[in-house]
């Protein structure tokens, strides 16, 4: 099968889901969208009011923030993938509880293994707990590199949403320290598509 088929598939069994109670009280799902074949993977915390009410991520201020720090690197969006730990929007945009963090994990497990990155980038400290256990701090390890299963690259950023909450540009500041961070995705996505050494 094909990408394209296997990820309607999974977008498919998502849109049924009733796994945990959030499905009970979304408008819609929110699966992800981007390039099936982008070696990026970008990986966010849940749906705010925006994204569950278009059925997209990252389309609320968070996620016009993300467009633009993707921008800032001549990264379109269309040219990665991009979801969340948990494809249904938690009441008043509150943290994703674990237990809803496991019943969705296996949807965004299985999208990874249909878009096979090279690099995930986990937006903040949910998305980050989940790929790199409960006691990683977000702060501490942003722009870091560390290996995953099957050799994915993780490579930590912060949330946009902690951005419009630090709009300092001062040199240290979050802003400042994504800028630097996505220029280092940039760089791994230029390898990436031009054949570096390890294939």
């Amino acid at each position: 099968m094909k990408k394209e088929d296997l990820m309607a598939v999974i977008e498919g069994r998502i849109a049924q889901c009733q796994m945990c109670p959030l499905g009970l009280l979304r408008k819609n799902t929110v699966p992800g969208e981007g390039n099936l074949y982008s070696p990026i993977l970008f990986v966010g915390e849940g749906p705010g009011e925006e994204e569950d009410n278009q059925g997209r991520p990252f389309v609320g201020k968070a996620g016009q923030l993300l467009t633009k720090i993707l921008e800032s690197v001549n990264i379109a969006r269309e040219d990665v993938y991009i979801a969340n730990m948990v494809k249904c929007r938690p009441p008043n945009n509150r943290v994703p509880t674990s237990l809803e963090i496991q019943s969705c994990s296996q949807y965004l497990l299985a999208q990874i293994e249909v878009i096979n990155p090279r690099m995930i980038v986990p937006l903040g400290s949910t998305a980050l707990n989940f790929f790199l256990g409960e006691d990683q701090q977000i702060t501490k390890v942003r722009g870091r590199e560390f290996i995953w299963k099957g050799n994915i690259i993780i490579f930590p950023m912060f949330h946009p949403s902690y951005l419009l909450r630090n709009p300092s540009k001062e040199k240290g500041s979050p802003k400042d320290l994504t800028w630097q961070d996505i220029k280092k995705v940039r760089k791994y996505y230029d390898d990436f598509m031009h054949g570096d050494t390890q294939k």
